[in-house]
């Protein structure tokens, strides 16, 4: 864990370094107070673009231009649809125009860590690449027709599809926003995607209170205050969970949260676990206030998806045992 207790250090100090400016808003009991509505949408990618190389930080124009691209695309996709189009071809699915722009909520900024455009949310290795899997690697998770267990997590509505609730938190098409509430021993994130909170009690010890037996859909986190940073170290997740088509049962995730002005977070986050990937890896990514409050996000309400899917994949058992042959195959 060198590199992320490297990470750690100069996290702290930047976090200590903005303390001495006064900017950050305290809790009455003395803590940084990150209490609000936040977002984490940005045009940033997760992952750096190969070509880029160690290349960490975008130039200002370089920013400006991946902004435009971004903002143009949504022009783009706000155009009207001609109703006379023909139906799409097959290999052009997904997508097939299910969500149109009043459903999603892509960043289309890109604000600064340090005073860089990052170019990637990962910065260690330093291609901004997530290292490879190791040999014998197999996805944990394979989804199935046979019944509703087979079906994903949040397809499912019982977690937050793409890490949105994390940890990694990560930013989705849409409901890229939380909530934070804390009081003396506890922060408390609420995730607007399928309403997920974590309960992070900050204790010293963190061992001492780790049970293997406590296994949370989002791992059990436990935090504690290094200076004005905090940092919250997760492991012990529940076995069905999974962390990018791996089982969870030897992850660790250390996140931290510092203040860089009193309306923006730095989030960042190292990801340990020997069995699945060759090396650990780290990053950080911006998360801006905002002034709106969360909403109820009530998953499949009204939604007959997962009764079509499973009606769909008895219907071709069927076609299947008597020979006839899948339209969508021809």
């Amino acid at each position: 864990m060198r590199s992320a207790l490297a990470s750690l250090a100069i996290t702290v100090l930047s976090s200590n370094l903005m303390a001495q400016d006064g900017a950050i808003p305290r809790t009455e009991w003395g803590v940084p107070d990150f209490q609000g509505y936040w977002r984490n949408n940005t045009v940033m990618p997760f992952q750096r673009a190969p070509e880029l190389g160690t290349q960490q930080a975008y130039s200002s124009e370089e920013a400006q231009r991946l902004e435009r691209a971004a903002q143009q695309q949504v022009e783009q996709d706000n155009e009207p649809l001609d109703p006379d189009r023909p139906a799409p071809a097959a290999e052009a699915l997904p997508p097939v125009g299910n969500y149109d722009l009043f459903w999603t909520d892509r960043g289309m900024f890109l604000p600064t860590i340090d005073g860089e455009y990052r170019t990637s949310a990962i910065i260690d290795p330093p291609n901004g690449r997530i290292p490879e899997r190791l040999a014998g690697f197999e996805p944990a998770f394979t989804r199935s027709n046979d019944g509703p267990e087979g079906r994903s997590l949040g397809e499912r509505c019982l977690l937050s599809f793409g890490n949105s609730s994390g940890p990694v938190m990560t930013p989705v098409m849409y409901n890229s926003h939380f909530q934070i509430n804390q009081s003396p021993g506890y922060v408390v994130i609420t995730v607007e995607m399928i309403h997920d909170a974590r309960i992070i009690p900050i204790r010293d010890e963190r061992d001492e209170l780790r049970s293997s037996a406590l296994q949370k859909w989002m791992g059990d986190s436990i935090g504690r205050w290094e200076g004005d940073t905090l940092i919250v170290e997760t492991k012990n997740y529940n076995p069905w969970q999974t962390y990018r088509g791996a089982d969870t049962e030897n992850l660790t995730v250390i996140e931290t949260f510092r203040f860089e002005g009193p309306d923006k977070l730095v989030y960042g986050f190292t990801v340990d676990d020997p069995t699945v990937y060759s090396a650990q890896w780290s990053g950080e990514m911006p998360i801006t206030r905002m002034d709106e409050p969360v909403f109820e996000y009530a998953c499949h309400e009204g939604n007959y998806g997962i009764i079509g899917i499973l009606a769909g994949a008895r219907r071709l058992e069927v076609m299947e045992e008597m020979g006839i042959e899948r339209e969508i195959d021809q």
